[in-house]
């Protein structure tokens, strides 16, 4: 008996080793999300998709307050052209942090009110925004969009935004921010995973199941709740590695 209270004391130690600082230790934050639909929430929870930053929050302490600005379809440039950019500045407060995040929705050259080319309107923006982050005395952080599903006939993936990531880190490098390759993460992941079992990850549903989609739909952009949850841990893992102060207020990864 004595051993096994030994071994539950030795547990409770490690465990709470491995926390963070008590949520009284820890002064209250705001981090602020800035992207497109891969980051944002999806209040249909009845649909399987997932944003990443919605599924965040589970691995914070509360005392960092996750406020999501993301939205469905939003590039760099229609993000501020709506006027969502201007929203965001007049709610931030000293000593927030805005995480910026995009790239998929830049891409679209057929769509003129969201093509943002990556070695200059997109880099343009993204240099803008960082700048007026800190105005407010507020610390911009960037990262780079998540990699699609997106295998060739041969088995290879395609890294069909590998330009926006490159630019992002460009602008992080020359603008002093720090930055979070989740291009890189994911892209390494589905490789790795192969097509097949990468898939789980994304959005795949079945005929005759959402009246959304009768025919089913297989989106191999957007996240599912396992999509959503890996890349929120691919970033919590960053502040991690990089010894971010953010990193105080991570309470756990799942493996």
């Amino acid at each position: 008996m004595k051993t096994l209270f030994t071994l539950l004391a030795a547990v409770t130690l490690t465990i709470n080793l491995l926390q963070p600082l008590q949520a009284n230790e820890l002064k209250p934050l705001k981090l602020h999300l800035v992207g497109d639909s891969t980051m944002s929430d999806k209040p249909n929870l009845a649909y399987p998709e997932r944003g990443w930053g919605q599924l965040l929050p589970q691995f914070l302490s509360p005392q960092l307050t996750v406020v999501n600005h993301a939205a469905n379809g939003r590039s760099t440039r229609r993000f501020l052209n709506e006027g969502r950019w201007q929203l965001l500045l007049s709610e931030l407060g000293k000593g927030d942090y805005v995480l910026i995040q995009f790239g998929h929705n830049d891409s679209k050259q057929s769509d003129p009110a969201r093509y943002a080319a990556a070695d200059t309107d997109y880099q343009r923006f993204l240099t803008q925004f960082i700048a007026e982050v800190r105005q407010q005395g507020a610390t911009p952080m960037l990262a780079s969009p998540i990699c699609r599903r997106n295998f060739a006939e041969d088995g290879s993936l395609k890294r069909d935004l590998a330009a926006y990531a490159s630019a992002a880190a460009k602008v992080a490098t020359e603008t002093e921010v720090s930055f979070f390759d989740l291009q890189q993460h994911s892209c390494d992941f589905w490789k790795q995973l192969g097509k097949a079992a990468a898939q789980p990850y994304f959005i795949q549903v079945p005929a005759d199941l959402y009246a959304k989609f009768p025919a089913g739909t297989e989106d191999n952009t957007h996240l599912s709740v396992q999509g959503a949850s890996k890349l929120a841990q691919f970033f919590v893992r960053d502040l991690k590695a990089q010894q971010h102060p953010l990193a105080a207020y991570v309470y756990r990864e799942l493996l």
